[in-house]
């Protein structure tokens, strides 16, 4: 079988974060290893606090993964501080990890920035070189690419600086108001829209940890990226089209689910 590792947070309701890489990963058919960067107080509405390892526990973590199990690919995403961000990527040179895709949690859907300048410039410096794709939204990618982006036009000429400035492919995720939920993939100079409709679902909690995980998968799989995004797109597509709600007449727990949770969704 097929391994995948997961590095990031803990989500304690389940819908994001390592929990949501977990049931997606298995859902697309690979075994789900993790190694976890901290742990939230969370919720669909929010994060109410944050408790994170230390540097030397998270490389224990990857330490005991990579010397047992080698994962076929592995999947990055919330990392809080400068200090386990070069942790993670002095270990996977270390072990020389291969398929990684880093979702750079950097700015939330709100524009709020969740990392620090020298954060941010750690994950650029560790990270990005390690990756055979970035996935970020349209604020993350106002962040890397310096500029405003407000079109489709805008999305490409921000996705190929990204691409060009750090050596690695890049989705650019749409949505945010700027289009349905047109992605566009840019690698090799190339540019390629993975088109998709904006589906009416509130319940949009774990979205982007879902469809890197997705992505992931596919990598170890041995899909080339290009299908490996298709099918993460036409995963997380049929997981909101399913529209169920596990906090349907629960009272004060009907605030909705998460996309990780759609088990009959589609079968992959």
């Amino acid at each position: 079988m097929k391994t995948a590792l997961t590095i990031a947070g803990s989500d304690s309701s389940g819908g994001a974060g390592i929990q949501a890489d977990i049931k997606t990963m298995l859902a697309n058919g690979v075994y789900a290893m993790s190694a976890i960067t901290a742990l939230t107080a969370q919720n669909t509405t929010g994060v109410q606090g944050i408790f994170e390892v230390s540097p030397d526990f998270l490389g224990q973590q990857i330490d005991s993964v990579f010397t047992d199990i080698r994962p076929d690919a592995v999947k990055i995403g919330m990392v809080s501080s400068e200090a386990l961000i070069r942790c993670i990527g002095e270990r996977l040179r270390f072990y020389r990890a291969t398929c990684v895709v880093v979702d750079p949690v950097m700015v939330a859907t709100s524009g709020a920035r969740l990392l620090s300048e020298t954060a941010v410039s750690a994950l650029e410096a560790e990270l990005f070189p390690l990756a055979a794709v970035l996935t970020p939204n349209i604020p993350e990618g106002e962040v890397l690419s310096g500029m405003a982006i407000r079109s489709g036009a805008d999305m490409e000429t921000a996705a190929r600086e990204i691409s060009e400035r750090y050596g690695c492919a890049v989705l650019l995720k749409g949505g945010h108001d700027l289009n349905d939920a047109n992605d566009l993939l840019y690698r090799d100079h190339t540019a390629r829209w993975f088109r998709g409709k904006r589906i009416n679902n509130p319940n949009t909690h774990g979205t982007g940890c879902t469809l890197s995980s997705a992505i992931a998968s596919g990598l170890a799989l041995g899909y080339p990226l290009e299908e490996a995004v298709e099918r993460a797109k036409q995963y997380i597509s049929g997981a909101l089209a399913a529209m169920l709600d596990l906090g349907k007449g629960a009272g004060p727990m009907d605030h909705g689910w998460n996309l990780a949770n759609r088990p009959c969704a589609r079968e992959v």
